[in-house]
């Protein structure tokens, strides 16, 4: 997460960031499956795990849960792996291992398109 992303005190970052991140793995997960973007149609879970700061680098990662005729069930993880450090140099990072989850969320995409795959 860049300085910009950055959007309370602290440096924190909000979670409407995160979400953004998402649905942008939503996107691909509809177009990886069905050659169509879908549209994102809802949540029906979200945890926020822990707090996000710029500096961090973090990973996005989903799959389809349930295919069904015209929507996509999802889940979806987002992980930090590195964090800053500020106090070595500012560009000095520390590996997080294992990675931290930060947030686990649900959802559903309805397919606007379906195209036949090749």
């Amino acid at each position: 997460m860049s300085e910009t992303d950055a959007h309370y005190g602290g440096g924190l970052v909000s979670g409407a960031r995160l979400l953004e991140l998402v649905h942008d793995v939503a996107t691909e997960l509809c177009i990886r499956g069905d050659g169509d973007e879908g549209l994102f149609a809802g949540y029906s879970e979200v945890a926020f795990l822990a707090p996000v700061h710029a500096g961090d680098f973090l990973e996005a990662r989903g799959e389809i849960t349930r295919v069904g005729n015209t929507s996509r069930e999802m889940s979806f993880t987002i992980f930090r792996y590195a964090h800053p450090r500020p106090d070595i140099s500012d560009s000095a990072a520390d590996l997080v291992d294992p990675p931290e989850p930060v947030l686990r969320a649900t959802g559903t995409c309805v397919v606007q398109q379906q195209r036949q795959r090749s």
